[in-house]
């Protein structure tokens, strides 16, 4: 694998629950104080390095004896998040502390990445931090999220975060040393995908659901998802195991993992655009129309096939190819409503059915990415 930490100016590491918290909920501090030196490091050679941590929920469960680790019920995630939060971040702030550095606590919700203006805030922030030569350890903020308005793992939100930080690659330090062929769990012969050029249907197919501890709300499929936005950012990501002291340094040196390699650079916008998670409605189109958005062209009316959802004009919508798969993301031009309206018809036919001048576009190719 051609990729180290070593070669990120920013870095994004993501620590997953199972690594920080024993199932009884102890904190695994010998093991995360070897990760704190690894960071420091980096941080030494010059490297700015920004840390996504789980774990809160978990920690807050064991402190408030909730059933399931916390998970019963999402009243029950809440309360152990905000418990559990506290803990996590003395933790983080005393190891780091003793390597010499300096700790920040950064909440996020999915709006606040979702949602562009919040969004240049996070990344403004996150730039003055890593600047300053602090490591912030993010999280989302679990406390208030909903089941419907939240990120769900943070395998997802370490690579929004890669892109709101300007950051070059993302570590996600699992329970497994990277994506195989099958479950290494029920299959260990399954060999090892050491790099991944494109995420099709065949990388889809080797990932499953399911979190092997049991404690946290990721797993393979969510490290694919996360893969997506990175990689359709100019992000590369890896998948490395954390089962290992100075799990960092042992990426390094070893390179085992697997690596998924960015397939382009994108402007920060359109990085922004292509990583969103929160589509408020769908437009389908034909087949003549995603060959036209793919020669660089806005979607016109001519070429939508339906609406669905309800959206207002500069909300994030996704289109739909002919087989249903999502072709690009963009910024609808139109309310819901009129864009139903227009679907199928002509330009020249647009101010008759509308009562109003149109615009060029129901999604416009400088407020689009292609997926």
């Amino acid at each position: 694998m051609d990729f180290s930490p070593a070669n990120c100016p920013r870095l994004i590491v993501k620590v997953g629950s199972s690594l920080l918290v024993t199932p009884d909920g102890q904190v695994r501090r010998d093991w995360l104080a070897t990760l704190a030196a690894d960071i420091a490091a980096r941080v030494q050679a010059g490297q700015q390095i920004a840390v996504v941590s789980s774990g809160a929920i978990a920690l807050g469960a064991r402190r408030l004896k909730l059933a399931k680790g916390g998970r019963a019920s999402l009243e029950d995630a809440q309360a152990a998040a905000a418990t559990g939060q506290i803990a996590l971040s003395q933790i983080w702030a005393e190891l780091l502390g003793a390597e010499g550095l300096t700790a920040a606590q950064m909440l996020v919700t999915l709006d606040d990445l979702e949602d562009r203006r919040r969004y240049l805030n996070a990344s403004a922030t996150l730039n003055r931090l890593l600047t300053l030569g602090v490591v912030p350890v993010i999280n989302e903020n679990d406390s208030v999220a909903t089941e419907e308005i939240r990120f769900g793992d943070n395998d997802r939100l370490a690579a929004r975060v890669a892109q709101a930080a300007g950051a070059q690659g993302v570590v996600l330090l699992s329970d497994v040393d990277g994506l195989h062929a099958a479950n290494p769990l029920t299959h260990p012969e399954a060999p090892l995908i050491e790099r991944v050029e494109r995420i099709d249907a065949a990388i889809d197919a080797m990932a499953n659901g399911a979190s092997s501890s049991g404690m946290g709300s990721g797993g393979m499929a969510s490290k694919i998802a996360a893969a997506r936005i990175a990689t359709g950012a100019g992000v590369a990501l890896a998948i490395a195991s954390g089962r290992v002291d100075h799990p960092l340094a042992r990426l390094a040196d070893s390179g085992r993992g697997t690596l998924f390699v960015p397939e382009r650079t994108a402007n920060a916008r359109k990085a922004w655009l292509a990583g969103g998670l929160t589509a408020r409605g769908q437009i389908a189109i034909d087949a003549g129309a995603a060959r036209a958005l793919a020669d660089g062209k806005s979607l016109l009316a001519a070429g939508a096939l339906s609406v669905t959802g309800r959206f207002r004009r500069g909300d994030l919508v996704a289109i739909l190819g002919p087989d249903g798969g999502v072709v690009a993301r963009g910024l609808s031009e139109y309310d819901a409503d009129d864009a139903a309206r227009l679907c199928g018809t002509r330009s020249e036919d647009h101010a008759a059915i509308l009562g109003y001048a149109p615009r060029s576009a129901l999604v416009h190719r400088n407020q689009m990415a292609l997926l």
